[in-house]
């Protein structure tokens, strides 16, 4: 720490002796506090974010970070964010003094730093990606060159826990076992450490997130396999004893200056080792192990900790062995981690906000006030469990196993409050929102082979051990097929075994009440109880599960709300982190009646589809209330939001957005309204449920919502006003369908009503694909029929997000697709303000937006889809909430639309914009963010259905300016030599030939695929053929991709055919696994290219969100 202040004068300095501990270095024992008068010389800090969500990376980076840039605000510290994620809370006004929205990498960091010349840089709050860029300026001088200290953890403590083989070594001083392992650099040396340790061996890429690259090989061919991908992301790989089947436990530690240090949360992975942390369930505090192996692993943590210096907040994970109590140290992070995030929200110890005060110089006895629960500096204590359980959405890949593994596949996470196991994961399995009503009931789901469902775990084999049970199976058999502890499997038991006494009873007046309570106790919802013992034969059961409702109210069984003690809080007795139980008595916060109030629903589990986007837009709805007086209440679940921080809003129910759960806060709350546009599809599809219990919808009513949800009641209504909208026609059977496609023809676009993100929705280019649609799609929902309509092709999509008051438009924004429709919205790359429609398309635009909000009679948030062809404007669908790019459009716009949505549904005055305000000069660019080489095999080529993980957004003063700094944030590295180009069919050949000619004029090396080589040198560019993945001969396309010799590839499918299909799709997952930059769209190729071919990387402007003119 002393080389922090070096260079100020130092004021006071006290040294304190440490007790010497046998296994310290002499040079620890000098510990120096710092004193606060020292902080003050800090003037300015930098903050390094971690740019667009991916699997492995995600929102927790925004809670994390949103806190480091609070904790600097409080000391009056000026901070300069570098963050391109457009769609969080900690890239908005009034968290960050500066904000760059550009990508975190070392030329553009460099540049900020030359620029901004901070006094200090914070690296451990966004994730990998800040890590890595991090030590890479470290390492470079550039961070020394400026002047610009490390606060926190140093880096040498960072590359002793990253460099694997660093790691070892130095816990290797400390007689700190790890697993037994060698660090190699390439594959000859992988193969012989491997005969070494002898199979089954893991492997594991160093400087990489959330286990990329890494698996399980239980002989030598996968072995070679594995170790060439892995390769490609990391220059060393790991190769070590696999411990499969032993237990994983985490902790997360803290240490300040003073070398105080304790472990604030013990976690207890679910499922054995093997699995990665982020794709097991994971209980809080730990359950199935002795005091003592607590204890014990608690102390090694501590050693571990001091011994790698790391002052701050940091995660360690154990293997353990719970018979002989063997333990090995698998890995640090010396960052805050995806658990920190779930640990603070699991104890109400925030880890970011504590880890940047002593980043800082303070230390943990001056955060909160000490002696009182509030203090920092002891852990706090747990009267209830948490567990995490991870959110997959595999379906939405062709081609990817379910298999999960040591690799992560999971998108987001949920977190659960109860008193006991059996509740908490019944919470949990329903807020995953995957159509599950807890551990039991779920009557879809049905395993065929069971024993090989339990071996080899999916993301549902929670599901196949509930149908074990249910077929009686032993918990010893279960465990053997798991290696899943006892205790876990006892306690799924018990609410099995409660299940089958539910179901002897035929009416609930039979149930008595003790019992009543016992199930609630144990997590059942009143729709399982509807389902066990009212047994109705069909329907949405929402009749039966209020009837339920009524009952328990009626002989007194309520819920009660418990409240989590909060540390570091600025006011701790107003502080309001609260969760539902029924194993308790009495609640710890009182109620009155006529409190002004109003409550937010939140989104939920980020998915893909609905990410943090819909984050961005509670917590503004949040603040906005606040601010005009309202008590404000938020019911989430999500622990990575900023949404679910306990400081954000004055009452904050960590429970389920369930029917049920939302009245029980309605019944306490009595709140003059609820919110439901801001929380993407979970709330709105709640509407009219709520509505139907007399509890009011603040904004449009929810019979609008369901007039534009609902594709029959809106397309009549559209009809009605003469709006123009692809042909269609709602389906009951398949004879209905082949007529209708004998009309308009192939392809046609076939959905479900009531979806997020295009769930099951798909395109179809021949009957036999379109029965095997239908057959998917019919099961999604039952209770609405399946639409078909027209697909357009060479279409350009716009989208249109605006705010309504009564029906009159008052704020909007036009942005354009640059790919053509049939790229889902969410995966499209979007310019605003758009700059290649007509102007007549976009006065059409507006005239029909007006007549559709004054039609709907909107109030707050909504957007429309369009099509545009030849000037025909035609509309796809209209969403009565706030949608994805609603944080793009308003940070661009410097408008904040949520805010004046807040405002008008809760009647307050707002200022309006005056016309000039929607002419800007500047231009945003949002780029998608894929995560593909995260899930092996599959198909990365974008359609209908969403398929990106998260989002940039990225100014610019011109298109290409903005478009380059998007998707440079993105992953995309603009090539120095060869390109390669397979253009699909002759639409793309001809759209990619003037491109092509730029790259040659520019220098670089064309090579192409057979076809595509012909056609570009028969129009004079030069381009060189490859052959084909499953052709013979030199220049084979594979090998020269494994051997790196582009540095771009563009292949655009061309059909559905089966040759087609697997060599296309061979090149394309060849460029995933070897990260080399991949296009499948020619319009944003063509885009990509002309904008690279115009400006390099060193003419992008370094430029923050606050230099362009408001």
């Amino acid at each position: 720490m002393v080389n922090v202040f070096g260079k100020h004068d130092v004021i006071h300095i006290k040294f304190v002796l440490l007790q010497i501990e046998k296994e310290r270095n002499v040079t620890d024992i000098v510990n120096i506090t710092i004193q606060q008068q020292m902080e003050k010389k800090l003037k300015k800090v930098l903050v390094l974010g971690s740019g667009a969500l991916k699997i492995g990376q995600a929102g927790e980076f925004d809670y994390s970070g949103s806190q480091a840039l609070k904790a600097l605000r409080e000391e009056g510290i000026s901070s300069v964010l570098v963050n391109p994620n457009i769609a969080t809370i900690q890239t908005s006004e009034g968290i960050a003094d500066k904000v760059y929205f550009q990508p975190v990498n070392t030329h553009f960091v460099t540049e900020i730093i030359k620029k901004e010349r901070p006094d200090g840089i914070l690296l451990a709050f966004g994730g990998q990606t800040a890590l890595n860029c991090g030590t890479e300026l470290y390492r470079n001088g550039t961070l020394k060159e400026y002047g610009v200290s490390v606060l926190g953890t140093s880096v040498e403590a960072i590359m002793d826990t990253e460099d694997r083989d660093l790691f070892v070594k130095k816990l290797d001083t400390a007689s700190l076992k790890t697993p037994v392992s060698e660090a190699v650099e390439d594959m000859d040396a992988a193969l012989s450490a491997a005969r070494r340790i002898g199979f089954p061996i893991m492997i594991r890429s160093a400087y990489a997130l959330g286990g990329l690259g890494s698996g399980i090989c239980p002989d030598e061919s996968t072995f070679v396999e594995l170790a060439e991908s892995a390769f490609t992301f990391a220059p060393q790989i790991l190769v070590e004893e696999s411990l499969k089947g032993w237990k994983e436990i985490e902790f997360e530690v803290i240490r300040d200056a003073n070398d105080h240090c304790f472990t604030v949360a013990s976690m207890e992975n679910f499922d054995p080792l093997g699995i990665h942390t982020g794709e097991s369930i994971v209980v809080a505090p730990t359950c199935s192990l002795t005091d003592d192996q607590v204890k014990q692993l608690q102390e090694l943590s501590i050693r571990c900790v001091r011994h790698l210096n790391i002052v701050g907040e940091c995660n360690i994970q154990f293997a353990f062995n719970a018979e002989t109590n063997d333990y090995r140290i698998i890995e640090v992070n010396a960052r805050l981690s995806r658990s920190s995030a779930l640990a603070s929200k699991a104890t109400g110890y925030p880890l970011a906000f504590v880890a940047a005060k002593i980043a800082l110089g303070y230390t943990l006895d001056q955060i909160g006030e000490m002696g009182t629960p509030n203090s920092a500096y002891v852990a706090p204590q747990l009267d209830y469990m948490i567990c995490k359980i991870p959110r997959w959405d595999l379906t939405k890949f062709a081609g990817v196993s379910r298999l999960i593994g040591s690799s992560m596949k999971s998108v987001g996470e949920i977190m659960s409050i109860g008193r006991s196991f059996e509740e908490m994961i019944q919470k949990g399995l329903r807020m995953i929102g995957q159509g599950m009503h807890g551990f039991v009931g779920n009557d879809h789901t049905r395993f065929e082979n069971l024993d090989e469902e339990l071996e080899n775990p999916t993301d549902l084999r929670i599901f196949a051990i509930a149908q074990a049970l249910e077929e009686g199976y032993t918990i010893d058999r279960i465990e053997e097929l798991t290696k899943i502890d006892k205790w876990f499997i006892s306690r799924l038991k018990r609410i099995v075994d409660l299940k089958h006494k539910l179901q002897t009873f035929d009416r609930l007046e039979d149930i008595d009440d003790a019992f009543l309570s016992e199930v609630k106790a144990a997590g059942f919802s009143d729709f399982q109880i509807a389902r066990f013992v009212l047994k109705p034969k069909s329907g949405n059961m929402e009749k039966e599960n209020l009837t339920v409702r009524r009952y328990r109210k009626q002989r007194g069984i309520l819920p009660t709300v418990k409240r989590i003690n909060t540390v570091a809080s600025e006011h701790p007795e107003l502080t309001n982190y609260l969760y539902f139980t029924y194993a308790a008595k009495s609640h710890d916060i009182d109620y009155y009646k006529n409190e002004k109030s109003v409550v937010v629903l939140g989104s939920g589990a980020y998915r893909i589809g609905s990410s943090v986007e819909f984050d961005w837009c509670s917590v503004n709805a949040i603040q906005t209330a606040r601010k005009l007086g309202y008590k404000s209440i938020m019911i989430n679940y999500n622990p990575e939001t900023v949404s679910t921080d306990y400081d954000m809003c004055d009452r904050l129910y960590f429970d389920e957005l369930s029917l049920e759960r939302v009245l029980d806060v309605i019944d306490l709350e009595a709140p003059r309204g609820v919110i439901v546009s801001v929380g993407g599809q979970i709330p709105n599809n709640l509407a009219m449920k709520l509505h139907r219990q007399g509890v009011p919808i603040l904004g449009t009513s929810p019979i609008d919502i369901d007039r534009a949800e609902n594709r029959d009641k809106f397309s009549a209504m559209l009809d009605k006003l003469g709006i123009d909208q692809p042909a269609w026609r709602a389906l009951t059977s398949l004879d209905d369908i082949k007529e209708f496609i004998s009309e308009v023809g192939y392809p046609v676009l076939v959905r479900p009503s009531y979806v997020l993100s295009g769930a099951a929705m798909n395109v179809c280019y021949s009957d036999e694909e379109l029965e095997r649609f239908l057959k998917m799609a019919t099961e999604v929902s039952k209770e609405y029929p399946v639409v078909v309509s027209q697909f357009m092709q060479e279409t350009k999509e716009i989208e249109f997000d605006a705010v309504a008051d009564k029906g009159e438009v008052v704020e909007y924004a036009v942005s354009e697709h640059i790919e053509y429709a049939g790229v889902h919205s969410g995966d499209a790359t979007m310019v605003f303000p758009a700059q290649h429609i007509y102007f007549s398309t976009i006065r059409q635009i507006k005239k029909i937006a007006r007549k559709i909000a004054h039609e709907l009679n909107i109030s707050g948030p909504f957007n429309i889809q369009f099509l545009a062809k030849d000037r025909q404007v035609r509309v796809i669908e209209c969403n009565l909430r706030a949608s994805r790019s609603f944080p793009f459009v308003s940070k661009i716009l410097k408008r904040n639309f949520i805010e004046t949505a807040t405002k008008i549904m809760l009647d307050a005055p707002y200022t309006r914009a005056d016309r000039s305000e929607f002419d800007i000069d500047r231009i945003g660019v949002k780029a998608s963010q894929f995560s593909f080489a995260r899930l092996q095999n599959a198909d990365p080529v974008l359609g209908v259905d969403m398929s990106s993980t998260g989002e940039v957004g990225c100014l610019g003063d011109d298109l290409h300016e903005a478009l380059l700094n998007a998707l440079i944030a993105t992953g995309y590295r603009i090539p120095k030599h060869s390109v390669l180009i397979s253009s699909g069919g002759v639409k793309g050949k001809v759209d990619l030939l003037e491109p092509c000619r730029l790259l040659v004029k520019r220098g670089y090396e064309l090579f192409a695929t057979g076809g595509t080589a012909k056609f570009l040198n028969e129009n004079g560019v030069k381009a060189q053929a490859v052959s084909w993945p499953d052709e013979e001969g030199i220049n084979n396309v594979l090998d020269m991709i494994s051997s790196h010799r582009f540095d771009l590839i563009i292949n655009v499918p061309k059909n559905q055919t089966k040759r087609e299909l697997t060599n296309g799709y061979r090149i394309r997952r060849g460029a995933i696994d070897h990260n080399i930059p991949l296009l499948t769209n020619t319009r944003l190729a063509k885009a990509f290219i002309e904008a690279f071919c115009s400006m390099g990387e060193n003419d992008i402007k370094v430029k923050s969100w606050q230099e362009y003119d408001s």
